[in-house]
């Protein structure tokens, strides 16, 4: 039982095998797929000449990935590690909408974050070295982050004053029925996105508005550069981090496999 067991496990979480990666491979082809019949589905005139088939087909994939799912508690040599792993919880969650849509209607449309699972082509396709540079991305983001809310409070207290302002100075008679609605018009007017739905009437409104506007533009670089410099200060720390053993030197970039001064290998000192 255990051979047959061990057998599996090589198949299902091997990737240095023929089989291993040809299951990993017809398994994203499966998530692309299942995912596909989804959005298909939510087109009206297919679901109304091949809803029955797109049901069938999302079934189909259900029932195949519960399987593999249960199979990879069953291999594991720790059960509630996987379960609890980000990639566990991902291919639990994958295969809950279309029981839940028993229930709730529509609940099977959920099932679009089965492409969550396409991450696994990392692993497969030895991709896995990109996710250093995810890494460093992240960890910007995480440093930059009392500064992004700063902005981000910032951001909201402009838009309650200029929706009060424009609620004052329009009012409901131009569209501005309540300050709410107002702050829901300011917020679109300073991400420059502008529907149209409302738009001011009166000179001081439309003044009102241009400021609102100008103010978009000119606060919209800010949470770039505040990314941008941590970015730079995280790239510059790894280079640092990097030093070769031959000649002492760093500033060495990431993915370096060689020192740019000496020539020396850096495997050794990468840490």
């Amino acid at each position: 039982m255990s051979s047959v067991r061990d057998k599996i496990g090589l198949v299902i979480f091997g990737t240095n095998t023929p089989a291993g990666k040809l299951f990993d491979l017809v398994l994203i082809y499966a998530i692309l797929l299942s995912v596909g019949a989804v959005v298909l589905d939510s087109v009206v005139s297919l679901h109304t000449r091949f809803g029955i088939w797109f049901t069938y087909i999302e079934w189909f994939f259900t029932l195949l990935f519960t399987v593999e799912y249960f199979l990879r508690i069953y291999i594991s040599h720790r059960p509630w590690r996987y379960v609890f792993s980000f990639f566990g919880l991902v291919d639990l969650i994958s295969i809950i909408p279309s029981y839940l849509a028993l229930m709730v209607a529509g609940a099977n449309y959920l099932l679009l974050i089965r492409m969550l699972r396409v991450l696994r082509v990392f692993r497969v396709l030895k991709l896995v070295r990109y996710m250093e540079e995810a890494s460093v991305l992240t960890r910007s983001l995480y440093l930059a982050r009392r500064k992004i809310l700063v902005f981000f409070v910032t951001v909201i207290v402009l838009s309650f004053i200029f929706g009060c302002l424009m609620f004052v100075v329009e009012g409901p008679e131009h569209g501005f029925t309540s300050i709410p609605k107002s702050i829901y018009w300011t917020i679109v007017t300073i991400t420059t996105v502008g529907y149209g739905d409302i738009t001011p009437q009166t000179v001081l409104g439309q003044f009102i508005s241009t400021i609102a506007m100008l103010l978009g533009y000119s606060i919209i670089a800010i949470p770039t550069g505040i990314i941008t410099a941590e970015l730079a200060s995280e790239m510059s720390r790894v280079r640092c981090e990097r030093s070769c053993h031959n000649c002492g030197r760093a500033s060495h970039e990431a993915d370096a496999h060689h020192c740019r001064h000496c020539g020396a290998g850096l495997l050794e000192s990468v840490s």
